[in-house]
């Protein structure tokens, strides 16, 4: 039985492979409709708009504005009924073992066959967990710098998140002002209650907070 009548989100920031894997499941969805993201930004617009409700999120690791499992992270601290499918073109055990360990409801290697892509998100929207075969799941250490700062970022709003992303860009207050349509001092405001939750004390210190979940970074833990 396959689950039909979805709303997909595909985020990853090549448009070829957005329009060839949508082309590709298509036929083997009824009635689905595909939303398309090429940033962290474009993903968080998209959750946004009170007007449709999500089924499913087939997520990029490596997207703009994505720093490693930041976006993977948030997704499921703030959108906890929405299950994430990690695409990526890193297969290894460390990584698929650490977007479980985040919360991920799958691991669909890139260079998977259009018939995987369609298995895995079948059995994710029946409930179950998909990952390739053979992959022994490592075992993740909850006591590192990164795990305590992947728990600081889950406790950042959408909003605080997307500031946050935005410095992380090198946008001054006023830019992401303007670009979010609200005034200086909301974003100082933010500014504020981001460097308190991540326990720094500018923004220097919270984009290297952030990065920290860059995957190279993590691998390294």
């Amino acid at each position: 039985m396959k689950p039909e009548n979805l709303n997909i989100i595909i985020a990853d920031d090549h448009p070829l492979f957005r329009n060839a894997l949508r082309q590709a499941l298509t036929p083997g969805f009824s009635d689905t409709q595909w939303f398309e993201a090429d940033s962290a930004d474009a993903l968080q617009q998209l959750l946004d708009a009170e007007q449709q409700n999500y089924d499913l999120v087939l997520l990029d690791l490596q997207m703009p504005g994505s720093h490693g499992y930041s976006t993977l992270i948030h997704l499921r601290s703030h959108y906890p009924e929405l299950p994430v499918i990690i695409i990526s073109a890193h297969e290894d055990n460390a990584t698929i073992s650490r977007a479980l360990h985040y919360g991920s409801a799958g691991f669909i290697p890139k260079s998977a066959s259009m018939e995987t892509f369609t298995q895995a998100i079948t059995d994710v929207m029946l409930g179950d967990i998909w990952l390739p075969a053979g992959i022994e799941l490592m075992e993740i250490n909850d006591d590192n710098d990164t795990e305590k700062m992947a728990g600081k970022l889950s406790e950042l709003t959408p909003q605080q998140y997307r500031v946050l992303q935005m410095f992380a860009e090198g946008l001054l207050n006023k830019q992401i002002a303007y670009d979010l349509g609200v005034s200086e001092a909301t974003i100082k405001a933010h500014a504020t209650a981001i460097f308190r939750k991540l326990g720094v004390r500018n923004r220097t210190q919270a984009v290297i907070a952030l990065q920290q979940l860059d995957m190279e970074k993590v691998e390294l833990n």
